[in-house]
């Protein structure tokens, strides 16, 4: 793509944007200057109801102002100020979340209470997710609570989409964000409009679109990578009632398409060697996902009920050259109360299901599929027996029907526990630890290897054993924690039998916030193991990544005097070589620097206009989370090189 083209489109956008938020500054009221969004997680803590309970204590949560930045970005955007939460692949067709060095199919992943189908394609994202309808995002790394959900066998991914009352002010009954962004690497175009209006009688709803299209980008040494141009379609439909007793129903449907042309293999760049392919081919794919939710939002009593219906989806189709459709689905229900014994001690306690299945088909093979069903019930409790201690412990128990191809069945069940402590040695300085067992049964496997001349008996029920131990010290404007973590998961599923994994390692964060401005520094170090081996990203895959050393560090300050917020970001890898067991190569670190201004003008209080540049010194890297770039026979998919991006956003 040529760069040059940058200026005259920019001046565009910034004079289209400029007129229609001129426009819709009308509607909006003089509040004087706009709110400086929170970068401190903490503040996101608080906004879970058990954020202070002893099993929260290791969760990550993504600051406000991350996730406002990250709305017309991806994945990577989103939890890029989280070092120990690594997202891998470039393109959103193929991201892939990383906890503590664990892949995302080890995790229960929910959106708005809806368990979320967590196998597909290997070459592409099991599941997809637009920060531009998140309102919340919390990852559980290792330990998570029995009323998580099932399956958590190395921790969880918890996410909540925007409400109504999330986008309007205070006595309003109709608004919106309207938003635009300009990168010139891809001459990327994104657009979004959010809808939201309410009733006095308790009736809510809210819509949504967004739209990125775009070319393919350069990486940092000036290369096109192919198949990289945006193509991405996202809506999201949301219906609320709440009653004057605080009784609430909530209809929540997302969809997220993207049928653009990508890569051969949709995570590599390229493979050397080997048969001949195409660059490129077109993976239309089409991720769905609907939640149904009551809950009493007034209930702090002994009947504090909550049911949650889904059904999310992931429909992966490969047109050419095999006609291939790979189509995976979960349907979930939760039924739970919350037994609130006093002011901070409760006990939750509930039953949940799950049925997935996994189909494959094509003109010449199939159709195969594989199917589980999965009943649990669960409790959890969370106690503060002195003002000094928390502590959290819960049981789970599991019976799975599993059906493979040929109609082999099998029936797996089994018990988990967890439990989780925090001590406050004085007001300032606490330590925690935490342990599990987990039931992780068996799961389905990538449908598009599924073959008839499976051999199922060696197959095994998995089982998983975490634990953490760490410490957090907390001043009015410093804090600082760390933990060592270990993940085991044993007879863990894959296509040619079942493994032994491991991650172990350690995280570090500090933050300090002043009256203006705040920073924040996280520091990760993991390391997998396959069967007691050291491991390439090959024979890892679907279990975990080779990470290594993983640094974030993320600063903002707002200029009040010119009504300026400057800020930027650094994202770091250093070298890692222990993948030499398995694979030839090293992996070699990277430093990548970001930087943004967000400005709001006094006159125009509804408007903001953002200008950053992403990678600013044009590193030419893969992420540490990207497939294969410890391998001489692939050509990893590379991250974008220095990217001009200007966002305008309106709210009305």
């Amino acid at each position: 793509m040529n760069r040059t083209s940058f200026a005259p489109r920019a001046r565009l956008l910034g004079g289209t944007a400029l007129v229609l938020m001129t426009a819709m500054s009308a509607f909006a009221q003089d509040t004087g200057t706009s709110k400086i969004i929170s970068l401190d997680p903490i503040e996101v803590r608080y906004k879970d109801p058990v954020g202070e309970a002893a099993d929260r204590a290791t969760a990550a949560y993504v600051a406000d102002a991350e996730v406002e930045r990250a709305r017309m970005g991806d994945l990577k955007d989103l939890f890029a100020g989280i070092a120990s939460v690594s997202v891998g692949g470039a393109i959103p067709v193929a991201q892939k979340i990383f906890v503590n060095g664990v892949d995302m199919l080890n995790l229960t992943i929910a959106l708005d209470g809806a368990l979320q189908n967590n196998r597909a394609f290997h070459h592409v994202s099991a599941n997809a997710f637009d920060p531009g309808v998140l309102k919340f995002v919390r990852a559980d790394p290792g330990i998570a609570a029995a009323d998580t959900g099932p399956n958590a066998v190395a921790g969880a991914v918890i996410m909540e989409t925007v409400d109504a009352e999330d986008i309007l002010e205070e006595g309003d009954t109709f608004g919106g964000v309207l938003r635009l962004s300009y990168g010139d690497n891809g001459e990327t175009f994104g657009r979004s409009l959010t809808l939201a209006g309410r009733s006095e009688n308790g009736f809510e709803i809210l819509a949504y679109a967004k739209s990125a299209t775009g070319e393919d980008y350069e990486d940092g040494s000036g290369n096109t990578v192919a198949g990289t141009g945006a193509e991405l379609q996202s809506r999201l439909l949301k219906l609320g009632y709440e009653s004057l007793e605080g009784h609430r129903v909530e209809f929540s449907g997302q969809q997220i398409k993207d049928d653009g042309a990508r890569p051969y293999r949709a995570n590599i760049g390229a493979v050397i060697g080997g048969r001949p392919v195409p660059a490129t081919r077109v993976y239309d794919t089409k991720r769905s996902s609907y939640s149904l939710r009551y809950e009493n939002t007034n209930d702090l009593g002994m009947w504090d009920p909550e049911v949650v219906l889904g059904y999310s989806e992931s429909d992966i189709r490969v047109p050419d050259p095999y006609a291939s459709v790979g189509v995976s689905s979960t349907w979930s229900a939760k039924v739970q109360n919350t037994f609130h014994l006093s002011g901070t001690n409760t006990v939750t306690a509930g039953l949940d299901y799950y049925r997935k299945t996994s189909e494959y088909s094509d003109p010449t093979w199939g159709p195969f599929d594989e199917s589980v069903n999965n009943l649990g019930l669960f409790a959890q409790a969370r106690l503060e027996p002195t003002s000094k201690w928390a502590v959290s412990a819960g049981l789970r128990y599991d019976w799975q029907d599993f059906t493979g191809i040929g109609g082999y069945e099998a029936a797996p069940k089994g018990a988990s526990g967890n439990a989780s402590v925090t001590y406050h040695v004085t007001d300032a300085f606490s330590l925690r630890a935490g342990y599990s067992n987990v039931f992780g049964g068996i799961q389905l496997e990538d449908n598009y290897v599924f073959t008839p001349s499976w051999d199922y008996s060696g197959l095994r029920s998995a089982r998983a054993r975490n634990m953490n131990v760490g410490f957090d010290w907390q001043t009015d404007a410093l804090t600082f924690g760390g933990e060592f973590f270990l993940t085991e998961i044993d007879n863990a599923r894959g296509s040619d039998g079942n493994f032994d994994f491991e991650s172990m390692g350690y995280n570090l964060g500090a933050t300090y916030d002043w009256i203006d401005g705040f920073v924040r520094l996280t520091y990760s170090n993991s390391d997998v193991t396959v069967n007691g081996a050291a491991t390439g990203s090959y024979e890892v895959q679907d279990l975990g990544a080779p990470l290594g050393q993983v640094i974030a560090l993320d600063v903002q300050h707002h200029l009040a005097a010119a009504n300026l917020l400057i800020g930027g970001s650094l994202d770091v890898a250093l070298d890692y070589d222990d993948t030499a067991n398995t694979s030839d190569l090293g992996l070699e670190g990277y430093q990548v620097v970001n930087v943004f201004a967000e400005y709001s003008p006094p006159r125009l209080p509804a408007l903001t206009l953002r200008a950053s540049i992403n990678n600013l010194f044009d590193e030419d890297f893969a992420d540490r989370a990207t497939y294969g770039a410890d391998y001489s026979s692939i050509v990893a998919l590379k991250e974008p090189g220095r990217t001009f991006v200007l966002e305008a956003i309106a709210r009305f």
